[in-house]
């Protein structure tokens, strides 16, 4: 067997690569091209004489891609992945291109972007001098906000909203309703009595946070290193993991991986579905970990499992998180890491318990607990219809309730919902395995 720091490993990949592609574009080419006709002398004669086409549609299609990944500064910007090394190469171009800087809060200043203003003009200008027109075209879009710090200008991401709100120590939804030209006048008289430090992130053109930079403030966790790291502790640890894919946009970055042969961690918990008549095959333990340089999450690690044929995944809880705080570090997230083994054997044995408790009125049950954890009524009234037209309306246990509610993460990647929101509804669902169910087991007739 091959190991990723094993040279022999990423020859073959790419070998392996080449002669999908290069069998894939032939077929694109010629589909048409029939089982009899094909013999081996007669089929390269015909590969030769495409191989100018194959290598134009090869061509093409890295065009559209690298198209797709210039347009990273754009505010709603995301990228999947399904290749680990792809992703882990992506993330280091992103940080080649960010940095950090601190500066003091006192000395920021936001302006609009709007017709006839003198630093909307003058950033305009300097973004098209250097080819990026783009850029403000996108901010125009979206924030429709400058971030001034001594003579410099920044265009402002949406994604930094929030860290700019929380180092101006405002909220409130009467922000969202306020002209830019009203907004910026407000966060420049926060910011002047703020105090202290500022942290900004740099990225790809724009700001991306304002965080607090003082000592006990926001600690930098780089986004690679955490990566890198985990796949290291996953090759040393948890032989036979897989890559299941990932995601990137501008306030999170997270990735999937599916850790198989591990059935010492599996028996009691199979042990506990068989003893209980629910299916207990197929099931398999995975681990998401999502981070995020913008103030949407910590560096955090999530025990879960894929779950029958289609391998979906049901989030476990139990997670285990580092905040971006209190000068943590990466080694405080190697102990992290280390914690998982055990964090695995906590989530199953959660999950276990809730085979033990059963609920009279499982669709009352189920739509109370969804709204309690803020599950949006369209998926909640679907899947437990679902749920009716299956199981009926008759007392079941929790587990399997609980199967159903992950339901919701299916239904929200059937519709191309992927990264953040997907993560935070993991997070949601994950909630319900320590609520009170009992409170939630009611008679009669459930109104939303």
């Amino acid at each position: 067997m091959l190991f990723k720091d094993d040279k022999r490993y990423y020859f073959m990949s790419i070998r392996h690569k080449v002669i999908a592609l290069f069998l894939f574009y032939s077929f694109l080419i010629r589909k048409d091209f029939k089982r009899e006709q094909f013999k081996m002398p007669s089929f390269f004669i015909w590969v030769k004489r495409q191989m100018p086409l194959i290598v134009e549609k090869i061509l093409c299609y890295r065009k559209v891609e690298k198209e797709m990944e210039e347009r990273v500064f754009a505010d709603e910007f995301r990228k999947g992945f399904w290749q680990e090394e792809d992703f882990l190469a992506f993330l280091e171009r992103r940080e080649e291109n960010s940095e950090w800087g601190k500066v003091k809060s006192n000395e920021i200043r936001f302006y609009p972007i709007e017709e006839g203003h003198q630093i909307s003009a003058m950033l305009e200008e300097k973004l098209r001098e250097t080819g990026k027109a783009n850029v403000f075209e996108d901010t125009l879009e979206h924030t429709r906000l400058i971030l001034k710090v001594k003579e410099d200008l920044y265009p402002v991401r949406s994604c930094a909203i929030k860290t700019i709100l929380e180092r101006a120590r405002i909220s409130g939804n009467a922000l969202n309703k306020v002209q830019k030209a009203e907004l910026a006048q407000i966060l420049n008289y926060c910011m002047g009595v703020a105090g202290g430090d500022a942290l900004l992130r740099f990225c790809e053109d724009k700001i991306s946070a304002v965080h607090g930079g003082d000592a006990s403030d926001y600690a930098v966790l780089e986004t690679p290193e955490l990566f890198r790291r985990t796949v290291e502790y996953l090759q040393d640890n948890f032989s036979g993991y897989t890559f299941a894919g990932a995601s990137y946009d501008h306030s999170i970055a997270t990735a999937v991986w599916s850790l198989e042969n591990q059935d010492s961690l599996l028996q009691e918990y199979r042990e506990s579905l068989q003893k209980h008549g629910l299916p207990n095959q197929e099931i398999q333990l995975g681990l998401r970990l999502t981070t995020s340089d913008t103030g949407q999450s910590g560096a955090n690690l999530y025990p879960m499992i894929f779950f029958g044929s289609e391998a979906r995944n049901i989030p476990l809880g139990s997670a285990l998180k580092l905040q971006h705080k209190n000068k943590a570090d990466l080694a405080k997230f190697d102990e992290q890491l280390n914690l998982l083994y055990a964090q695995y054997g906590k989530a199953l044995g959660n999950m276990q318990s809730l085979m033990d408790v059963y609920v009279l009125y499982p669709i009352n049950a189920m739509l109370g607990v969804m709204k309690r954890v803020g599950v949006p009524k369209k998926y909640a009234m679907e899947v437990s219809e679902d749920f009716r037209i299956q199981n009926g309306n008759v007392p079941c246990s929790v587990y399997e309730v609980y199967l159903q509610i992950a339901e919701v993460i299916y239904l929200m990647q059937c519709e191309g919902i992927y990264g953040s929101k997907i993560v935070q509804m993991e997070e949601n669902i994950a909630r319900t395995v320590h609520l009170r169910w009992k409170d939630y087991d009611i008679a009669g007739e459930y109104h939303w």
